[in-house]
């Protein structure tokens, strides 16, 4: 970790009412003094002419904070200045800050980076707060704001005690053990205990995961040319979002849109007309795409005929264009529309949303991404192998792989390729 002080603005792009640029690293308090003339008494708000120690000349009237370490966001000796939000403002402070020896613009997310390193958060909590930044919806801000509160973090260190609790009791038995009895004597209870701990992360793996949540509930529809994909795509949707026409392969490219309906996150995936004749070298990319989104999907809405829909996602078949005298005729739809007239189309999204919520973590649950959800499988296989070994051995060889796990869940023991990618998210502020 860099020793430098860096410093970024942190509210929102200028204009805005207040502005406020962070400062943070061992020259916070040199860099508070050389533009405000003091330093504040600390974690109060002090009024303060703010002067360019360049050439003297002023540049705004405001707010300042003096935050000593190591209590702070980062760990480290910071400082905040609350300006007026006027670009010119914001401008004219960032160009002073440069120009002092030693302090430097912050790189994306290097601020969390610091608190990460300095063990204000850990890992998890890191990744709750970068979906926080990102969140759009409801379910969104609040499955989030449960990730970056540390509640995977604190289940994380109960899970830890107890394959720690396990590991003390296979080091008695072996020290107790004779020499030659070292197969010999596993503690009592020990293959149940991590059984039932086992069973606990099993319960965690089979929650809904995260990347639903994040990315939206994926919904395709699917069908052969002329099903009246992109007209219900349209109205799911609620904007002319798709060109609807008579002429059959109208749609030749995937085509997605992020909503939210009812506070829950959607994307709609609207794809080309499925037909094994007639398609052009265009069409037929589309349609190769359209049977990969397919796969993609969460949920399929087939405009097909019936039974004919992809095998490989779930479906439901919906009938369509309920208004025409010719169509696709479905003996056990699941829903019937017409998205011309909008017939059907609200119970349509009510059942969607209803299904949806199904699929995603409840409101304020911690969800697990790709990352957590793999590495607590690897926490929970090594735990079912020592439950079924009766050397000791062997049992602690295994539960040191629980516990390498659990840390790696954390940030205990991780590598630099990973942490860069992570804190790449960030925005320069944060």
């Amino acid at each position: 970790m860099s020793s430098d002080t860096i410093f970024a603005l942190s509210s929102g792009a200028p204009p805005a009412g207040i502005a406020v640029i962070r400062v943070s690293g061992p020259g916070a308090g040199a860099t508070l003094r050389a533009l405000a003339g003091k330093l504040p008494e600390p974690r109060r708000a002090t009024f303060a002419h703010l002067v360019d120690p360049h050439n003297g000349e002023a540049l705004d009237q405001t707010l300042v904070l003096w935050l000593p370490g190591p209590n702070t966001a980062t760990g480290e000796d910071s400082c905040e200045f609350h300006l007026h939000g006027g670009r010119a403002v914001v401008a004219a402070v960032e160009t002073a800050l440069a120009c002092l020896p030693g302090l430097r613009r912050a790189e994306p997310g290097e601020f969390t980076r610091r608190a990460f390193a300095n063990g204000r958060i850990d890992l998890a909590e890191a990744e709750g707060l970068g979906d926080l930044l990102m969140a759009e919806t409801e379910l969104q801000r609040r499955a989030a704001l449960a990730m970056a509160g540390g509640a995977l973090s604190r289940q994380v260190d109960l899970w830890r005690a107890r394959v720690l609790s396990l590991s003390a009791a296979l080091e008695a038995a072996l020290d107790f053990s004779e020499d030659d009895d070292v197969g010999e004597g596993m503690p009592e209870g020990f293959a149940s205990d991590c059984i039932a701990l086992a069973d606990d992360l099993s319960q965690w793996l089979a929650r809904p995961r995260a990347e639903p949540l994040r990315d939206g509930f994926r919904v395709v529809l699917a069908g052969p040319p002329n099903a009246g994909k992109s007209t219900l795509f349209n109205a799911l949707v609620d904007d002319e979002a798709a060109i609807t026409a008579a002429e059959p392969g109208t749609t030749r490219d995937v085509l997605t849109r992020s909503v939210a309906l009812d506070g829950v996150p959607f994307t709609f995936v609207d794809t080309a007309g499925l037909r094994d004749e007639g398609a052009g070298e265009i069409e037929q990319i589309g349609i190769v795409r359209a049977r990969a989104e397919a796969t993609r999907a969460d949920l399929v809405l087939w405009l097909g005929p019936e039974g004919e829909g992809p095998r490989d996602a779930p479906l439901w078949e919906i009938a369509a264009q309920i208004d025409r005298a010719i169509r696709i005729a479905k003996a056990n739809a699941r829903h019937s529309v017409s998205a011309l007239t909008g017939k059907g189309v609200a119970e349509l999204r009510a059942a969607l949303i209803a299904h949806a919520r199904t699929a995603l973590p409840a409101p304020g649950e911690a969800a697990l991404n790709a990352r957590q959800h793999g590495l607590l499988s690897e926490v929970r296989n090594p735990l079912a192998a020592a439950a079924a070994h009766h050397d000791p051995l062997l049992a602690a060889e295994n539960l040191r792989l629980a516990r390498l796990a659990l840390d790696r869940l954390t940030g205990r023991a991780g590598t630099e390729d990973m942490l860069d990618t992570l804190f790449g998210r960030f925005c320069i502020g944060k």
